[in-house]
């Protein structure tokens, strides 16, 4: 089991920043109760309130397949009312099951493994 880093990126609609931020806080809160799999899950947003990144951290594929389906509702409403623009970037050796389950999302995605660390 290895953990997994993901970094999502992606623009706020104009006008909506209000109800993005609705969506993020209601989004948090879900992953707070029911991702134990789920080590963070950090937003933040442009100095011009256009944008907003993602950094989270699952302690395995499973975990962030896991967070996936539990958020499934709210990040829908999140992409298709308040977002656009979404891709994402995962750090890691993703399970081919997850491999699978993000290709069919149809988000831009890459993959990075990791060459050396600490």
């Amino acid at each position: 089991m290895s953990k997994i880093q993901v970094s999502a990126k992606m623009k706020i609609r104009e006008g909506m920043l209000d109800g993005f931020k609705r969506q993020a806080t209601e989004c948090i809160q879900q992953a707070n109760e029911k991702d134990p799999g789920t080590l963070q899950f950090d937003w933040f947003i442009s100095t011009d309130n256009t944008e907003c990144e993602i950094r989270e951290t699952y302690e395995s594929s499973e975990a962030f397949l896991a967070h996936l389906f539990n958020l499934r509702e709210l990040l829908q409403i999140l992409y298709e009312k308040f977002a656009s623009e979404h891709s994402v970037i995962i750090y890691g050796d993703p399970s081919q099951e997850l491999l699978t389950k993000l290709k069919a999302r149809g988000v831009d995605t890459k993959y990075f493994s990791l060459l050396q660390g600490l």
